[in-house]
C-alpha cells in the first residue's frame, strides 16, 4: 500500500488546524488574567471562580442539565422502540417518519416546532416546549444506533427462544435487551450531548424567563467575548468530548456502522 505523500499530510494538518486551533485558543484564553481577549497577560483561575458565583449562568446550566437528562431518557425509550420497529417491520414510511428530524435543517425544525406549539397547541413557550423539541430531534439518532445494533445480531437466537417456548416479552427481556444495552447507553449519551449543546432549535422554542447554557452564552457574547465566556465554553467542550468518548467506548462497532455483537 502506497504511503501518503507530503502534500496529503500537509492538507490533513491544515484542515485539522482549521478545526481545532480556534478551540485551543478558547481554552487557553479562559485562563487569561485580563478582561479583554486581545493579548495574553498572565495565568489565572479567577474566571472559573467567577462562574461559581454567577447565578444566571448556574441557573442556565441547571436548566440545560435537567432538560438534557429528561429528553435523553425519553428519547432513548422512544428511539429504541422505533429502532426495533424499523428492524422487524419493513414499512417503507416508518424510516421516513423516524429519520426526517435527523436530516431536516435545524432552523426549519425550530420554526416548525414553534408554529406547532403556538398555532396548533397554543402552548406557552418555556421549559416544556424545549423538552419536547429536544426529544423530537433526539429520537432519530437513538433509533439509528439501535437499528444498527439489531442488524448485526444472529436471528437464530430469537428463533431458538421461540422454539423453547419463550413469550415475546421474555425474549425481549432476556435476549434483545441485554444485547442492545450498549447501543441504548450510546444513544442516551449522544442524545444528552446533542441536547446540552443545542442552540438553534432551543432559540425558537424557548420562552421568556427560561434560558439554557447555549442561550446564556449567546446573550453574553453579544456584548463582548470575556474570559468568563471562554471558561464556560471550555467546561461545556470538556463535557461534550467526555460523553462522546464514553459513547464510543460503550458501542464502538455500532457507531462505526458495523453493528457487530
Amino acid at each position: 500500500m502506497k504511503k501518503p505523500g507530503v502534500w496529503l499530510w500537509a492538507a490533513a494538518l491544515t484542515v485539522y488546524a482549521f478545526l481545532y486551533l480556534p478551540l485551543a485558543i478558547v481554552v487557553i484564553f479562559s485562563f487569561n488574567d485580563s478582561m479583554l481577549n486581545a493579548e495574553w497577560v498572565g495565568f489565572t483561575w479567577r474566571w472559573y471562580a467567577t462562574l461559581i458565583h454567577d447565578g444566571e449562568m448556574l441557573q442556565a446550566a441547571g436548566n440545560s442539565l435537567l432538560i438534557a437528562l429528561l429528553s435523553s431518557a425519553c428519547a432513548t425509550v422512544l428511539g429504541a422502540s422505533a429502532g426495533i420497529a424499523m428492524h422487524r417491520y419493513r414499512f417503507r414510511w416508518l424510516p421516513l417518519l423516524v429519520l426526517t428530524p435527523v436530516a431536516m435543517p435545524e432552523i426549519l425544525l425550530g420554526v416548525s416546532l414553534l408554529l406547532f406549539f403556538r398555532q396548533v397547541l397554543d402552548l406557552t413557550l418555556g421549559f416544556l416546549s424545549i423538552l419536547v423539541a429536544h426529544i423530537t430531534f433526539s429520537i432519530g439518532f437513538v433509533a439509528v444506533i439501535v437499528r444498527a445494533r439489531l442488524a448485526g445480531m444472529d436471528e437464530s437466537l430469537f428463533e431458538a427462544a421461540r422454539d423453547l417456548g419463550a413469550t415475546p416479552w421474555t425474549t425481549f427481556r432476556r435476549i434483545t435487551l441485554p444485547l442492545i444495552l450498549p447501543a441504548l447507553a450510546a444513544g442516551f449519551l449522544m442524545s444528552f450531548t446533542l441536547s446540552i449543546d443545542d442552540f438553534v432549535i432551543t432559540f425558537f422554542v424557548a420562552g421568556v424567563g427560561v434560558s439554557t447554557l447555549p442561550l446564556q452564552i449567546y446573550s453574553m457574547i453579544k456584548v463582548a467575548v470575556t474570559p468568563e465566556v471562554n471558561a464556560v465554553s471550555t467546561l461545556l467542550m470538556a463535557l461534550t468530548l467526555t460523553l462522546i468518548l464514553v459513547s464510543t467506548r460503550l458501542a464502538p462497532d455500532v457507531l462505526k456502522g458495523r453493528g457487530a455483537v
